[in-house]
């Protein structure tokens, strides 16, 4: 019973630490969920080896789905969101999300641990040092939101995170204000978490080793838990981003990535 409590408690943990980032970042709370999931599934002996990494990816998504709503509705209120770039890339993205769910369902999940890890460093890297954009940089027309959107989607239901870690960098070196870049990337992490989840369920059916209560590769109970607080905290991010400065903000973003991708790079080993 108190082995219960404890998990419960941390997945709710995870949840309002996610929904924070949703709204701050703009990012879908995958980063840190992901994993602290893989740590506790295996920790628990809930999942194998095997599907561990899975598991949590999958959950990750289904969790960003609502975390994404709460997001956007939050940031709506400042009128952050630039919505025609949304509904514009949101096709690509849909089709990169489910084709990188079912490709990641077979991928082993050692190589899902090492490139979500290199994945964190390479962007946290480059949001520190990279340059400030051209003074003429200004975002791309239908076809080439439409290839960016394919990427993000892919990469980002591979690694079971909102896309903000690619769409926020992408958007700011557009010459987009920070603050409108974490709240579009918010809106832009809906149709990646919706394709990625339906993916990793597709992927999943039938799957051996997986925690109780899953539906593929999404476990129910963990999903509960994190969704509950997630939805919650996340307007409270959204409402600190409105009130940082931009460079910090980007800080903030850039250092959150590193001390996660270290984190994750000792897990893998």
């Amino acid at each position: 019973m108190l082995d219960i409590i404890l998990q419960v408690s941390l997945l709710l943990s995870i949840g309002a630490a996610a929904g924070i980032m949703a709204g701050l970042l703009g990012i879908g709370g995958g980063l840190i969920i992901v994993p602290v999931l893989f740590a506790l599934f295996l920790s628990t002996g809930q999942a194998d080896d095997s599907v561990a990494m899975h598991a949590a990816i999958g959950t990750s998504l289904a969790t960003i789905v609502l975390t994404s709503i709460s997001s956007i509705l939050a940031h709506q209120k400042h009128r952050a969101i630039l919505w025609q770039v949304v509904v514009s890339i949101t096709p690509a993205i849909l089709v990169g999300g489910l084709a990188g769910a079912l490709i990641a369902g077979l991928l082993p999940g050692t190589a899902l641990r090492i490139g979500f890890a290199i994945f964190l460093l390479l962007v946290a890297v480059q949001m520190l040092i990279g340059r400030a954009p051209s003074a003429h940089r200004s975002l791309p027309g239908l076809p080439g939101l439409s290839l960016v959107g394919s990427v993000i989607g892919a990469i980002s239901a591979i690694m079971g995170i909102g896309g903000g870690t690619m769409s926020v960098p992408f958007l700011v070196w557009c010459n987009v204000e920070a603050r409108i870049a974490v709240a579009t990337s918010a809106a832009i992490g809906l149709p990646i978490a919706l394709a990625g989840t339906v993916g990793f369920i597709i992927a999943g059916l039938g799957k051996a080793g997986l925690p109780p209560l899953s539906i593929g590769y999404v476990n129910i109970p963990a999903f509960v838990c994190i969704v509950i607080a997630s939805v919650l905290f996340a307007p409270l991010g959204a409402k600190f981003a409105h009130r940082i400065p931009h460079a910090k903000l980007k800080r903030i973003f850039a250092v959150f990535l590193l001390i996660l991708a270290i984190r994750m790079i000792f897990i893998s080993d």
